[in-house]
C-alpha cells in the first residue's frame, strides 16, 4: 500500500503560483502526485452509504476504518462492504468520541465527516489536527463561530477541507454554469435557490424501517429523526443553505472574485410539522408530540448581497406538503433560467430575448441544457448512472479523491464551506431581530480578491 508522506503535504504548496503569492493560504496538498488514498469514515448512516459505495467501487480507494455509536449503522455500513466485496474495516463504535481513535491511525490520509450536523465542526478540527485531510458534507453551522474555528484549524495544519455539497454537480446546473462562463447570460444579476423538500418523513419515523413514516422523533425515531427534528425544535432559520446557495455562489465567483456581504432572513409561522402529528394516523391530538412546539417556521427567506451587486435569494421550505424543487433561478442581462425539476434537462425555463427573436415566451431548457452540457458530464456521464442523487454523488466523490492524488485545491475549500455555513446561524439572529440585516464575515481575511475560479475548470474534476 502506498505510504501517503505527511511530512510533504506540511512542506510543500497546493499550488505553486498561487501558494507563492498568497503565503499565508493553506499549503495542503503536495506538488508530487500519489496513487491510492486512504478513508476513514465518521458516520455512517444512511447518507454515507453513497460516498462509500463510490469509493469501493474505486480501485484507487481503501476505506480502512469507520465511527459511529450506533451498531445498527455500523451493520447497515459494512453491508455496503459487502455488496462491493471489500475487506470490512476497522469498525469504532464504543460511545461518541471513538472516533478520536480512528484519527490516531496513521494508515489514514483523510476523513469524510457524514454525522449529525452538530457534530460536524469538533470532528473535522479534531481530524485536521490529527494531520488528516477533511471532506465534510452538508449542513448550516451551529453558531458563527464554528465557521471561523474551522477555517482557523485548516489554515494552522496546513492542511485541506472539503465542501462535499453535491448539488454543484448536478448535471442541468452545471450546464447552466457552463453558459454562464460562456457569458450566454451576460452579466449575473440575480439568482435564486433552496431546499424546498417534503422532509416529513424523514423527521419523523417510527425506527423499525428506514424512513418508515411516523410521527416519532428524538430517542424513539431512527436515523436523521433521532436528531434532525430537534433543530426544528430550538432553531428558526435557513437550516439547511448549501443545496441552493452553493450551485449559484459557483456561478457567481463567491470567494473568488467576489464574496456575499450580508443577508437578511425572515419566516412564515410554524404549522407543518403540528398539523403532520395530529392529522397521522400514528398520531392524533393526545400523541405526546402534539404538544412539542416547533421554532423553526414553515417557508424561511433569506436575501443576500454580493460585493459585485449581486443578489441572492434562498429559500428553505421542508415542514410541508410539496413537490421537491430547489427552486434554482440565474438571471442576467441576456438571459434567464428558472427549474422547477429534480434536475433532468428537459424541465425548467429558459429564456434569451435576442437569440428567441424577442418572442416573450419561455422555451424549454432541453435543447439548450442538451447543447451546453458540461464537459464533464459528457466525459463521466456514463460512469455516473447510478450513483446517488442522479449522478452528482459520483462527480462530488471523483473530485476529492483525484483533487488528493493530484495534489491540487479542492474545488469547493474551507472558505467556502465556512461562508455558506454561517448563513444558518447569521439568519437566526437575523429572524429574531425582526429581519435585521447582518454583515457575513470575509472568511478568506481578503484573498477573495485575488483568488481565481476552479471550480469544474480541471480536466477530470
Amino acid at each position: 500500500m502506498y505510504k501517503l508522506n505527511r511530512r510533504i503535504f506540511l512542506q510543500q504548496s497546493m499550488m505553486a503560483g498561487v501558494a507563492l503569492s498568497l503565503p499565508d493560504q493553506i499549503k495542503s496538498f503536495a506538488s508530487s502526485k500519489v496513487n491510492r488514498v486512504r478513508i476513514g469514515m465518521i458516520g455512517v448512516g444512511f447518507r454515507s452509504h453513497e460516498h462509500m459505495g463510490n469509493f469501493l467501487q474505486r480501485d484507487d480507494v481503501d476505506v480502512i476504518a469507520i465511527a459511529d455509536p450506533q451498531q445498527r449503522s455500523i451493520d447497515d455500513a459494512l453491508k455496503v462492504f459487502k455488496k462491493y466485496n471489500r475487506k470490512a474495516p476497522a469498525i469504532y463504535k464504543n460511545g461518541d468520541h471513538d472516533y478520536d481513535n480512528l484519527l490516531k491511525r496513521d494508515d489514514i490520509d483523510a476523513v469524510v465527516i457524514c454525522s449529525p450536523w452538530e457534530w460536524h465542526i469538533a470532528q473535522g478540527i479534531a481530524a485536521l489536527n490529527a494531520g488528516k485531510i477533511v471532506g465534510m458534507e452538508v449542513c448550516g453551522a451551529v453558531k458563527l463561530l464554528d465557521c471561523w474555528d474551522i477555517v482557523n484549524a485548516s489554515e494552522k495544519a496546513k492542511l485541506p477541507v472539503m465542501m462535499m455539497e453535491n448539488v454543484c454537480y448536478r448535471r442541468d446546473v452545471m450546464a447552466v454554469l457552463n453558459m454562464v462562463r460562456q457569458g450566454m447570460f451576460g452579466e449575473i444579476l440575480h439568482a435564486q435557490g433552496g431546499y424546498q423538500h417534503d422532509l416529513r418523513g424523514v423527521l419523523f419515523n417510527d425506527g423499525i424501517t428506514a424512513y418508515n413514516s411516523g410521527v416519532e422523533f428524538g430517542s424513539n425515531a431512527y436515523s436523521e429523526a433521532q436528531w434532525r427534528t430537534n433543530h426544528y425544535v430550538n432553531r428558526n432559520g435557513e437550516l439547511y443553505p448549501t443545496h441552493g446557495l452553493g450551485p449559484v455562489a459557483v456561478m457567481l465567483d463567491v470567494n473568488r472574485g467576489n464574496r456575499m456581504t450580508k443577508l437578511s432572513s425572515v419566516s412564515t409561522k410554524a404549522r407543518g410539522l403540528h398539523k403532520y402529528i395530529v392529522e397521522h394516523p400514528k398520531g392524533g391530538n393526545d400523541h405526546p408530540n402534539a404538544k412539542v412546539k416547533f421554532k423553526e417556521g414553515d417557508v424561511v427567506n433569506t436575501q443576500i448581497q454580493c460585493a459585485n451587486g449581486e443578489t441572492i435569494l434562498l429559500s428553505h421550505d421542508t415542514s410541508l406538503q410539496r413537490p421537491y424543487n430547489l427552486g434554482f433561478r440565474v438571471q442576467g442581462t441576456e438571459g434567464l433560467w428558472q427549474d422547477f425539476s429534480e434536475g433532468e434537462i428537459n424541465q425548467g425555463w429558459i429564456y434569451m430575448e435576442k437569440k428567441m427573436m424577442k418572442s416573450d415566451k419561455w422555451d424549454n431548457t432541453e435543447k439548450w441544457l442538451t447543447e451546453y452540457d458540461h464537459p464533464l458530464w459528457k466525459k463521466y456521464g456514463q460512469q455516473a448512472e447510478g450513483a446517488g442523487h442522479g449522478g452528482m454523488d459520483f462527480f462530488v466523490d471523483h473530485a476529492f479523491i483525484e483533487s488528493i492524488k493530484r495534489g491540487v485545491e479542492f474545488p469547493l475549500d474551507v472558505y467556502d464551506l465556512a461562508s455558506w455555513y454561517a448563513v444558518t446561524p447569521l439568519s437566526e439572529k437575523s429572524i429574531m431581530q425582526g429581519g435585521q440585516v447582518q454583515s457575513i464575515p470575509d472568511f478568506t481575511r481578503g484573498k477573495w480578491q485575488t483568488r481565481k475560479p476552479i471550480f469544474s475548470l480541471g480536466e477530470d474534476y
